[in-house]
């Protein structure tokens, strides 16, 4: 009967696997450790924070497969952790100084305040500039002028998209919710398939569609209000990125 080659375990891994079988329960709990049976094997979960971030069950199980072992072994990463990291303001970024409020507060003064002199231009008309998902571009664009929804084409396209399928869905459904439910999902699945991610853009659908004094644009209603103010507001960007880089107080 021929017999079969046996690797030896090294003497740190038989220390190591004898002490994770054999010490005492009363040592474990008083260090922070949780008794748990897995397949009828029991093993030991750590629940002490600063034991836990060690990860040792990571290496035991790595430890145990290079030995050619079968050890049963619960690894802490497969536990389900609650983070409260995201209630929490971003820790890599520096409190903002003083120019870093006033500059992006001054450029949304100024931009409400030009369109709102354009209202009133445009007052005889019935139609408006100064909708309110230009509030939510603004807040981009002046305080976040670096993020994907804040760049250019982003912003063009999907602003002129999203408005366009409102038209449409309006068009088509008439008012009501579905017109709402189509408009705003057709929106979402254009800027995912244009790679166009502009939130603010997914409001002009309804926008439109709830908005009577809107419905005689048609059309032009992909250019305007909408792109036509973001031009004036990309203007005013400029301006407010470059007194933030060059009057700091």
């Amino acid at each position: 009967m021929a017999s079969l080659p046996v690797k030896p375990i090294p003497s740190g891994h038989l220390q190591l696997l004898h002490r994770n079988l054999i010490t005492p329960p009363s040592m474990i709990s008083a260090a922070g450790f949780k008794r748990q049976h897995i397949l009828g094997v029991p093993s030991y979960l750590c629940i002490d924070e600063s034991v836990r971030n060690i990860r040792s069950w990571g290496t035991r199980r790595r430890i145990s497969k290079s030995a050619g072992v079968s050890m049963p072994v619960a690894s802490a990463e497969d536990l389900p952790a609650v983070s409260w990291e995201s209630w929490k303001p971003d820790k890599t970024t520096l409190a903002p100084s003083l120019s870093d409020v006033i500059w992006p507060a001054a450029g949304a003064f100024a931009a409400m305040a030009i369109m709102g002199r354009i209202d009133q231009m445009l007052n005889p008309k019935g139609i408006s500039m100064s909708v309110a998902p230009l509030g939510a571009v603004s807040a981009i664009l002046f305080t976040t002028p670096s993020a994907p929804s804040a760049r250019k084409y982003n912003m063009f396209v999907a602003q002129i998209g999203c408005a366009a399928i409102g038209v449409l869905a309006f068009s088509v459904f008439g008012p009501g919710w579905l017109a709402r439910s189509t408009a705003l999902a057709a929106s979402i699945a254009f800027m995912v398939i244009a790679r166009a991610n502009h939130p603010p853009a997914a409001s002009l659908p309804l926008l439109f569609i709830d908005g009577a004094k809107l419905h005689k644009l048609n059309f032009w209603y992909a250019l305007f209000p909408g792109a036509a103010a973001c031009i004036l507001l990309c203007f005013l960007q400029e301006i407010v990125c470059y007194l933030k880089e060059n009057l700091k107080f």
